[in-house]
């Protein structure tokens, strides 16, 4: 099987040649990565054919002025939405992580004022030649996750951006809603462009701590599920798939997702609460595609070799029969994960995860 019919048959649960692959990770791991297959730092797709990866991302090129500065000297990045990120270092690495949050007491005037990119700024004329440089990918064509509470979080701060979802703030909704009207006209325009050679499109809203919902479901249907609904409508009118990403305790979401057409569901914390690979398959298996399970918080990042093979080789017997299953880790690797562990992770599937 090419990339492409390996992840449409996962997504469609059925058994392909071999379990698809993934991989994301953070700028230290990456770098050690390469390191170790003798791979140039800035060469992402000679890691991503040395791991055996089934997926590609396209995207269009961004021409458009730039609409917000950095701050102090570049201390703080500031991007074309005008999110504000610091750098945090720790004790393995480090992250830019946001902060200042220049919406969090906004108006509903500031918020429709406030700069944010144009579909019309975006190139498109060569995302059919991304399409055929990787067409025997997994292509994901989505121009955003719509990531309402994260994304509305970066700029008007988490725990205002769960207040506006509760009472129904003008202006929260109103953030929400101009960033995924953006999303879905560029993602409708990249679909055009692409003539049918688009598998998917990623989708992401963290929906739960490690305990419990982030939400409630009436809230969820209320502001979350209605909003999605357009971009999963989008996809199928392109035939392509749709694939929800959600951190934490998310499952209790996931009769829904059927409901709205979402063929896969990604990240699979297994700490999470109704999040273990034997409940997510006993639940959902031949109903939604799993992409995730791998944690970055268990053996790989705390284990030794064996424990790593162990714990990969277990989530395989469990997710693999039947079909419907993508391996990959639970969000990006973390740079506290030993070099050593992160190879043994993507060996161990390649071994292991043929049907």
């Amino acid at each position: 099987m090419t990339s492409k019919e390996r992840v449409v048959a996962a997504f469609r649960n059925e058994e392909p040649d071999r379990v698809p692959i993934n991989y994301s990770a953070n700028a230290g791991i990456d770098q050690r990565l390469k390191e170790q297959f003798g791979i140039k730092l800035d060469d992402d797709e000679g890691l991503r054919q040395a791991l055996g990866v089934d997926f590609r991302r396209i995207c269009p090129t961004y021409r458009g002025e730039r609409l917000h500065e950095d701050i102090a000297d570049g201390a703080v990045k500031v991007d074309d939405w005008g999110i504000h990120r610091r750098w945090v270092e720790h004790k393995t690495g480090g992250y830019w992580d946001f902060c200042d949050f220049p919406l969090e007491k906004a108006d509903e005037d500031t918020v429709a004022n406030w700069p944010m990119p144009d579909p019309d700024d975006f190139d498109y004329s060569d995302i059919f030649a991304q399409c055929t440089r990787f067409e025997e990918y997994a292509i994901n064509g989505a121009a955003g996750y719509g990531d309402i509470i994260n994304g509305n979080g970066m700029l008007r701060g988490m725990e205002q951006a769960l207040v506006d979802l509760i009472t129904d703030d003008p202006a929260g909704l109103l953030l929400a809603d101009r960033r995924m009207g953006i999303q879905i006209e560029m993602t409708r325009r990249i679909l055009e462009a692409a003539r049918g050679r688009i598998a998917f499109i990623w989708l992401g809203e963290d929906l739960g701590s490690q305990i419990a919902p982030m939400i409630s479901m009436k809230t969820f249907k209320k502001h979350i599920r209605s909003r999605y609904q357009e971009f999963c409508d989008l996809a199928h009118s392109y035939g392509a798939f749709v694939m929800m990403h959600s951190c934490g305790s998310s499952s209790w979401a996931y009769e829904d997702f059927i409901e709205m057409g979402i063929h896969a569901v990604d990240t699979l914390q297994p700490e999470a609460k109704d999040m273990a690979p034997k409940y997510l398959k006993a639940q959902f298996g031949g109903r939604l595609a799993f992409h995730g399970c791998i944690s970055t918080a268990g053996p790989v990042a705390s284990g030794t070799v064996a424990e790593t093979v162990q714990y990969c080789r277990e989530t395989l017997e469990i997710m693999m029969p039947g079909g419907g299953y993508c391996f990959a880790p639970t969000h990006q690797l973390q740079d506290n994960s030993p070099t050593e562990n992160v190879v043994a992770m993507y060996e161990t599937v390649r071994q292991y995860g043929t049907y």
